[in-house]
């Protein structure tokens, strides 16, 4: 089903060591709005999703999964010279204590994943415009997080992530014309 390739979707720099971000950035990895619960929710709504956007789901739900890589990614640079005052200072002590510098996938404030951020109604339509506040929100996050730091490298990351948001955003609401284009077509069995 995928084809990995051993490089990042896109690069991702940092300028300093800066652990408060990284903190921050906890929010797209564990998250409710974030690129983990994003890619497991479009890709368990794909099976009761018409053949016509399933594809849809399948590529942007392991796009996610690429997200999730990059994010990881900047934390663990922003993190990895970072001493234990620094870590401490950035309120990162408490993570350091139960998984040194190890990721876990939680939010900004601490607060461990769950699957109960994965929403899938079963119905298309509402799963959809779920999917499109999903990305609306994270694209929220990413700007708010590029006005909160001021590594230019860390910010062209992070401004590559809120592009994508925005195209998923709109893939999404040409799923949901298709779907309703459908259901207004007039079936004779």
């Amino acid at each position: 089903m995928w084809v990995y390739e051993k490089k990042l979707q896109y690069p991702v720099r940092v300028s300093k060591c800066d652990p408060r971000m990284a903190k921050l950035l906890l929010e797209q990895y564990g998250g409710a709005d974030g690129e983990l619960a994003a890619a497991l929710r479009y890709l368990n709504q794909r099976y009761s999703i018409p053949g016509k956007v399933i594809g849809l789901l399948t590529d942007i739900g392991t796009e996610e999964f690429a997200h999730l890589e990059m994010i990881a990614t900047m934390v663990y640079k922003l993190t990895k010279d970072a001493t234990m005052e620094q870590l401490k200072a950035a309120g990162l002590d408490d993570h350091y204590a139960a998984h040194d510098r190890g990721l876990f996938y939680q939010s900004a404030g601490g607060v461990p994943w769950t699957a109960t951020y994965i929403q899938a109604k079963g119905d298309p339509i509402a799963d959809l415009y779920e999917d499109i506040a999903a990305e609306e929100k994270a694209r929220a996050t990413y700007q708010w997080l590029i006005d909160l730091t001021d590594d230019v490298d860390l910010q062209d990351s992070l401004k590559f992530l809120r592009e994508r948001e925005i195209v998923h955003s709109m893939r999404f609401r040409e799923a949901v014309e298709i779907l309703k284009e459908d259901r207004e077509v007039k079936k004779i069995f």
